[in-house]
């Protein structure tokens, strides 16, 4: 059985969250040095850091009370059920944290950071990309503590095992899974590298912008895809709501991406 909480003496240590801190952190290092190659003051990530995780948290988690999966709809954890008890609402070491809700949020956070500091939003939104990337990499171990985020039943040599009490309502007798957050997080292991590599090899001919503008293509096509091999996707009016939410996302973003460098202005890195 796969434990999601070690102790420590008297102080439980939940492995999700802390997952998720240590993406935190190695993301941090990691934007500041990209801050600090790029001309900027690398110190200011730890300032902005404080609050784009706290709105990236708020937000992930507003994502997913308002997207619950079937599961936790059967286990009774509604969109009613988290406005009636705040306190679950809170419980994020739980588990439950929506991607795009993370992102929407700390990119809001970033905006008024940026203003406040009068610095370049584009710009920083290209530092960071690598590093919130790198960050989910990370993170995904926490689905691994909690033995979520794991896809159809397979027989191939590297399924995951789920524990009984972890498995979904008709899959009871079935021990082996894909491992989705694994594949997520080689995926997002190798986008770092990419994205690093593309803001080094054409820093000549990017505009401010276009590192994040790729973070929004390659991310929404693995989430597009592995919803694919799901069980336990969240719908919305019958709609899988994060698949068709990533293809709007990778849509959108190549399109900007394409128009800014055919017009040959600049006219979208105003910010």
């Amino acid at each position: 059985m796969i434990p999601s909480v070690i102790n420590i003496g008297p102080i439980p240590i939940h492995l999700y969250a802390l997952a998720i801190m240590t993406g935190v952190v190695l993301g941090a290092l990691l934007a500041q040095k990209e801050a600090v190659r790029r001309g900027q003051n690398g110190s200011l990530v730890w300032d902005m850091m404080v609050w784009v995780l706290i709105a990236g948290i708020i937000g992930a988690r507003i994502w997913h009370i308002l997207t619950p999966t079937p599961s936790a709809i059967a286990a009774g954890l509604t969109t009613e059920y988290y406005l009636t008890h705040p306190l679950e609402a809170i419980a994020i070491w739980n588990g439950g944290l929506g991607i795009f809700g993370a992102v929407a949020g700390g990119a809001i956070a970033l905006y008024f950071f940026t203003r406040r500091h009068h610095l370049s939003l584009l710009l920083w939104l290209d530092i960071l990309a690598p590093s919130v990337a790198l960050g989910q990499a990370i993170g995904r171990w926490g689905n691994f503590f909690n033995q979520e985020l794991y896809g159809a039943p397979t027989n191939l040599p590297w399924a995951i095992y789920i524990d009984p009490q972890h498995r979904f309502p008709g899959f009871e007798n079935i021990s082996y899974y894909h491992p989705l957050f694994l594949y997520e997080m080689l995926w997002n292991l190798a986008s770092v590298v990419f994205l690093l590599w593309l803001a080094r090899r054409f820093s000549d001919r990017l505009k401010s912008g276009d590192i994040f503008l790729v973070y929004l293509m390659t991310y929404p096509l693995i989430r597009f895809l592995l919803e694919f091999l799901r069980l336990d996707s969240s719908y919305l009016g019958g709609i899988n709501a994060n698949q068709i939410l990533a293809l709007v996302i990778l849509i959108i973003a190549g399109l900007i991406l394409i128009f800014r460098h055919r017009v040959g202005h600049n006219q979208l890195a105003l910010i």
